[in-house]
């Protein structure tokens, strides 16, 4: 039997795509590490055992892989039905016992990983619309999956760290932490905080042009991690202080 191949042929989106593999196996690593009896202790997540954020991201791969069908076949699948999908599934997700969630992750996996292989190369342009709302492309769903995977591989706490990720990954979650902020306004008041890696040329702002109120240095890796609420290590302000936590990202 003939191997079928990757209809994409977009060369950057093709290297979105093996990254968010190398994700999946990070990820279902650091999960295999575990032992059985770990699975109940906490997450990084507040709130969330393990054991939840293993469901979660497995569930995560079907809500993505619906969006991947909507493309495919132009009938509007939403990645879920209503507002407390997500939250529902994953509270009953997680009363399961650790190999069913096992067998959900692998077989999400596999089957979003199989439905980005088929999708012909003239269907990744497909509008689909996010949980948020956004209108993107369905190519979007392979960065929404990379950040899914290689986070939560850290939020497992058993050794995972932004350190380990490609620095393609690093090098997009900086303007898409500042972009989520922006959006978050709406909701929550957000200072005009800025993200000046040292190892980068480039810096993030809220607000260009505008009075800095927080300038957070360190290597980009640090930066990323502190503005994703995974720890102030190795992180500054502009007055030389540990900055207090980043304001929620996702």
């Amino acid at each position: 039997m003939v191997a079928r191949e990757v209809q994409l042929k977009d060369p950057e989106l093709l290297e979105l795509l093996l990254i968010a593999r190398r994700g999946l196996s990070y990820f279902s690593r650091k999960v295999n590490e575990l032992k059985f009896s770990e699975w109940d202790e906490p997450s990084l997540l507040p709130g969330w055992s393990r054991r939840a954020l293993i469901a979660h991201v497995g569930l995560n791969a079907r809500a993505n892989r619906r969006l991947v069908e909507w493309a495919e076949t132009g009938i509007e699948t939403p990645m879920y039905d209503n507002p407390t999908q997500r939250e529902d599934e994953i509270d009953f997700y997680a009363t399961l016992n650790t190999q069913a969630i096992l067998n959900l992750h692998w077989h999400a996996a596999v089957d979003l990983d199989v439905a980005w292989r088929d999708l012909p190369n003239e269907k990744w342009g497909h509008e689909i619309r996010t949980a948020q709302g956004r209108l993107v492309p369905v190519s979007e769903t392979l960065w929404m999956r990379i950040r899914e995977v290689w986070i939560h591989a850290v939020d497992i706490d058993n050794g995972g760290d932004v350190h380990d990720f490609p620095k393609l990954v690093v090098d997009r979650l900086l303007p898409d932490i500042i972009a989520v902020w922006k959006r978050r306004r709406s909701e929550v008041e957000i200072p005009n905080i800025v993200l000046a890696p040292t190892d980068r040329s480039e810096r993030w702002m809220m607000d260009p042009g505008q009075p800095e109120d927080i300038v957070i240095s360190g290597t980009a890796v640090d930066v990323v991690r502190w503005g994703l609420g995974r720890g102030t290590r190795g992180v500054t302000d502009q007055h030389g202080n540990v900055p207090d936590k980043a304001p929620r990202w996702l």
